[in-house]
């Protein structure tokens, strides 16, 4: 059991030091949180999605814009698509390939920002969803665990995160990119919670 222990610690090691040692990825990042600066400060709105483990992240992305992430601070205006509700209905009645589109059309407005999280590039969902936000004049953040002909070209930032061969290594990166761009948003807005560091 020892050796699955460290052989899992290692090679999460190793999929942050190979980004770590990507400076285009690196670019990427500091370019996600220049877009999402600019629409707070436009007075837009960021939504987020993704599916099963890649929803949870945006959850907790928005839940840290609107909360709190280290100090307390004003909210900033984010919504991760999950609402049960809207995604069953959805599910039922167009499709599951419409879930994230069908909400965007119906609260996404020119302005706004899509963070869609898609650790294989290529969920239907997040591709329409994309679609649908490039149409409106949205931005579009995309977090990824590997390059995608269909996604890439829709976003205005493709952050492209290998970690190796299954999904929990990408999303174990994606959740340390967000977090990234959530303090990266923070320094910004509210410089006085990181004086003195």
């Amino acid at each position: 059991m020892k050796q699955h222990i460290e052989s899992s610690l290692q090679e999460a090691h190793a999929a942050l030091t190979a980004l770590l040692a990507n400076p285009a990825g690196l670019a990427s990042v500091e370019q996600a949180a220049q877009l999402l600066i600019a629409t707070f400060e436009a007075k837009g709105r960021v939504y987020s999605c993704g599916n099963g483990g890649s929803m949870c992240d945006a959850m907790h992305f928005a839940e840290e814009l609107t909360g709190r992430y280290r100090k307390d601070r004003p909210a900033l205006g984010a919504t991760a698509i999950s609402d049960a509700g809207h995604l069953t209905c959805v599910g039922n009645d167009h499709g599951y390939d419409n879930v994230f589109s069908r909400y965007i059309e119906g609260h996404g407005r020119a302005g706004d920002c899509l963070v869609a999280l898609s650790t294989s590039g290529t969920s239907k969902n997040i591709i329409r969803a994309a679609e649908v936000a490039k149409a409106l004049g949205m931005t579009v953040i995309i977090l990824s665990g590997r390059r995608s002909d269909k996604l890439e070209p829709l976003s205005d930032v493709y952050i492209c995160t290998p970690g190796g061969t299954y999904a929990d290594r990408v999303q174990e990166l994606h959740i340390k990119v967000l977090h990234i761009l959530i303090e990266l948003i923070e320094r910004h807005f509210f410089p006085e919670n990181y004086m003195g560091e």
